[in-house]
């Protein structure tokens, strides 16, 4: 039985008592036939207009709120209750329906310009982006993937990442790979991640070409190298040019001076100490492009410290820090603090200082801090370009060395100002 028949039979039922006495009096009391008759068809119109408008007044307001909440349901929300009142229940439920129709409509303008935001940027995005469902269906792409398969999206969307031909780089891992796609070839740097929509899993794949900026990079890194060369080049040469030219006067004179040898010998040691100087340079160089990669095991922090600080007896070195174990490789790790405290100590003779090695635990990370008593540093921007150095005798690979090591094991190397004190501090992270 509906809501609405239930009510009226009710309403029936209440008046029921009222209308019984009613005709029993009517028909026990002393009237004429045509006034009972005329009673019971007043009744029964009267029965039949109240439960008519009473239905009425009770399916009119249900019939307007299931009209609403079907609009919201099918999110148009133009749809409003015309003149609700806060003085009655169902005034109030209407209030609230106009409320929430407007809370939505907000909702869907917000959604709908940020859907659009994000196609504008899509668009704008130069690398390639594919979504996946859980299906493993494609749901979105964007004008760059497009480009990529040489595919329009029309044709794309519902395929799988094998279907599209890029199923093999799907992974759990990002990879830089040199591949050839319909639509372009080169050097492709391939990551992923995962996200919810609506509670159900997606993948979304990015594949940008790395290819120009490898190769800008490469290019300045070659413009790097011929100006440094260039310069240690020009700097043991041209001495070695102009002593030779000297030297080739001075055999060349019919009458040699008397000290003839002598010049001769300083000129040649001066040769030689330049050839020197560019054996070692190119020996350093040699150096830096033979450096292996790191063979990881397990590493006590304390030993390795330990080893290194022993070989510094120059200045009183402090050590310090809880036991931790490190995953790295222990020959370079070595080599790493040996030229930190090289320099620190370098540093700390200037001044009559010292030098700190501590080491903790931070946020998922070793921290190793190599900390000094010198003057501290100026203009830090060159400290880690190859063969730059503030030394007389130094050879300016040092500090470069350390952090290729670093960044070999996914680290970082920082040399700042303590702030603290005078000094300086050199900031280790794996």
């Amino acid at each position: 039985m509906s809501y609405e028949r239930k009510a009226v039979l009710i309403s029936l039922a209440a008046l029921l008592p009222l209308v019984a006495s009613a005709l029993l009096f009517a028909f026990v009391g002393d009237f004429s036939m045509k006034a009972r008759w005329t009673l019971l068809f007043v009744i029964a119109m009267a029965l039949f207009v109240g439960t008519y408008v009473l239905r009425e007044q009770l399916v009119y307001p249900l019939r307007t709120l299931s009209n609403l909440i079907t609009a919201l349901r099918e999110e148009d929300y133009s749809l409003r209750a015309r003149n609700p009142r806060r003085d009655d229940a169902l005034g109030e439920v209407m209030v609230e329906l106009n409320a929430l129709s407007q809370v939505m409509e907000s909702r869907k303008l917000e959604a709908v310009e940020a859907a659009a935001l994000l196609r504008a940027v899509l668009g704008q995005i130069d690398a390639a982006i594919f979504t996946f469902d859980h299906a493993g269906c494609l749901r979105l792409v964007n004008d760059a993937a497009q480009r990529l398969l040489a595919l329009p999206a029309e044709r794309m969307i519902g395929l799988t990442a094998t279907e599209l031909g890029i199923g093999e780089l799907l992974g759990d891992e990002a990879q830089i790979v040199d591949r050839t796609f319909p639509g372009a070839s080169g050097r492709w740097d391939v990551r992923q991640s995962a996200f919810r929509e609506r509670g159900v899993p997606h993948r979304m794949l990015v594949i940008a070409d790395i290819t120009r900026a490898l190769r800008e990079e490469e290019v300045d890194a070659w413009r790097r190298i011929v100006r440094v060369l260039g310069h240690e080049l020009n700097n043991s040469l041209a001495p070695i040019k102009s002593i030779a030219a000297s030297m080739e006067r001075l055999i060349s004179e019919e009458r040699l001076p008397a000290d003839w040898r002598d010049d001769l010998a300083s000129g040649m040691r001066v040769i030689s100490t330049r050839t020197e100087a560019l054996t070692r340079f190119t020996r350093a160089y040699a150096q830096l492009a033979r450096l292996p990669e790191p063979r990881r095991r397990p590493v006590r922090v304390r030993d390795v410290v330990q080893r290194t600080a022993a070989l510094e007896t120059r200045v009183p070195i402090a050590i310090g820090g809880p036991p931790l174990l490190l995953s790295a490789d222990e020959d370079q790790l070595e080599q790493l603090l040996i030229n930190l405290i090289k320099n620190a100590a370098d540093a700390s003779l200037e001044t009559g200082g010292g030098v700190r090695v501590s080491w903790r635990h931070a946020h998922g990370e070793t921290v190793i801090a190599v900390e000094d008593d010198g003057r501290g540093v100026s203009g830090t921007a060159n400290l880690f370009v190859p063969f730059f150095t503030t030394k007389r005798d130094g050879s300016g690979i040092g500090l470069f060395l350390s952090r290729q090591i670093a960044e070999a094991h996914g680290g970082t190397l920082t040399l700042e100002n303590r702030s603290d004190r005078r000094g300086a501090v050199a900031t280790l992270k794996l």
